[in-house]
């Protein structure tokens, strides 16, 4: 993904000597650049241009369909190589921890953005659509993300990188009206503004904002900073703004919203008990101001009728490997600026370092910051580069023995040229594969 990347590029930069190889669990590269951006985000993904020129340097190999932890272990990479950075991000979704998550008609904002970016691990999802009213928990630029796929026009959709089959559930879809439900305030939202403006301006559909959600938030934002300032305004103006008027005769829009200091107590099931039917929240009060504001529960509960509950509270990182310290609590491996704790020659970079935040452009300098300590260590001989290191000739006989076989990134090129074709065909910027055996059989593994 990109912090692999960023640290590969900046260590290939600044050292003329390095060579970096690059492991990755699935055949195709670049994680949530392919698997997390939006489809109809395409310009965040240019990025890919330039992972791509970092994988063809001469001194860069990739190799994919490699799963660290399992074909190949931490340590038998340190065996192999100088200095091994782990970036492997987070691959887990936080849970609710509330009765009724596991009912049918829930799903993790992690899984339900697989599902429609065609990630193999969540192909097979099958989101049930069926219903009028989506519920999504959390105020994020994922959760934004979420209601407008789950609300933009068909013929939007239609000429993105969307996969085919959930490109046809959204076409059956019932949904026309999905909530955001945050614990804390409108101060205290973690999406940005232009995710924002995108939503409000989203063709057919209409915001719903309740004016006094905002009363007396302009004094209050008067001395914040211009970010935190301009996204506040954008809310109050729009939760001020008169509804259109709707044509007679014309289709009732989609309609969406936020909703502000509700914290999920319990997902109810129908009648039947086999699926959700709604939430319970707890209304909250709100203790502190700015970011550390704390929701507290009043005591007071509200149900909100809804056949789609999305969770988007965040993701998390998991251990891989039981010779690297983990911090479970934190979901990160303990390190100092990318220096695992502990652990001479091995580090970190990206969420698995410092927690699943940020947009792609913090993740480049959290990168780069970890290639620097290894450049750094190098300079003043913290790694001991004195017994010369086979790389990658160790882990293949490794692989080998395992009945591994490793993609190159020029098989990743045939796969990727297969994907355009396909999109082509269909007036898309690309058609994506799904299913990692079919990524093989297409480059004759």
């Amino acid at each position: 993904g990109p912090a692999g990347f960023y640290t590969a590029q900046h260590i290939l930069k600044h050292h003329g000597g390095a060579l970096v190889d690059i492991y990755e669990k699935l055949p195709v590269p670049f994680g949530l650049v392919r698997f997390g951006v939006a489809p109809d985000h395409p310009e965040v993904k240019n990025v890919i241009n330039t992972f791509t020129q970092t994988a063809r340097s001469e001194r860069c190999a990739y190799y994919g369909n490699v799963t660290v932890g399992r074909d190949v272990m931490v340590p038998e990479l340190q065996q192999a190589y100088h200095a091994v950075v782990l970036s492997y991000g987070a691959e887990d979704s936080r849970v609710l921890g509330i009765p009724g998550e596991n009912l049918p008609g829930v799903y993790s904002a992690r899984a339900f953005v697989g599902w429609y970016n065609g990630l193999p691990e969540n192909r097979d999802l099958k989101p049930d659509l069926s219903c009028e009213t989506a519920l999504i928990l959390g105020h994020g630029n994922v959760a934004l993300d979420i209601a407008r796929i789950l609300l933009s026009p068909l013929q939007l959709l239609r000429k993105t990188d969307i996969t085919d089959s959930s490109l046809a559930a959204l076409a059956c879809s019932k949904v026309k009206r999905v909530w955001l439900v945050g614990r804390r305030g409108p101060l205290q939202v973690a999406f940005t503004i232009k995710e924002l403006r995108e939503m409000i301006n989203l063709p057919g559909a209409r915001a719903v904002l309740d004016p006094a959600d905002f009363t007396g938030l302009e004094n209050a934002v008067k001395d914040a900073p211009r970010p935190r300032k301009r996204l506040t305004e954008l809310m109050i103006k729009t939760a001020l703004d008169k509804p259109v008027e709707v044509e007679e005769g014309a289709a009732a829009p989609r309609v969406w919203g936020l909703k502000f200091q509700r914290s999920p107590q319990e997902v109810l099931p129908s009648a039947d008990g086999r699926r959700a039917r709604g939430v319970r929240m707890a209304l909250t009060r709100l203790e502190g101001s700015g970011d550390s504001a704390k929701a507290i529960p009043t005591g007071d509960v509200e149900e909100l009728e809804c056949g789609l509950v999305l969770s988007s509270i965040g993701y998390r990182s998991l251990p891989r490997d039981p010779a690297v310290p983990f911090d479970s609590q934190h979901g990160v491996i303990p390190n100092s600026s990318g220096r695992v704790e502990g652990v001479p020659g091995l580090y970190c970079s990206g969420w698995v370092k410092r927690g699943p935040t940020g947009v792609i452009i913090t993740t480049m300098n959290d990168s780069f910051d970890t290639a620097q300590s290894v450049l750094e260590d190098l300079q003043r001989g913290v790694l001991d580069i004195s017994p010369s290191r086979e790389g990658f000739g160790v882990v293949e006989s490794i692989l080998r023995s395992r009945g591994v076989r490793p993609v190159s990134f020029s098989d990743w090129e045939k796969i990727d040229a297969a994907e355009v074709a396909r999109g082509k065909a269909a007036g898309k910027p690309r058609e994506k594969i799904v299913d990692p055996a079919e990524m093989l059989r297409i480059i004759g593994h």
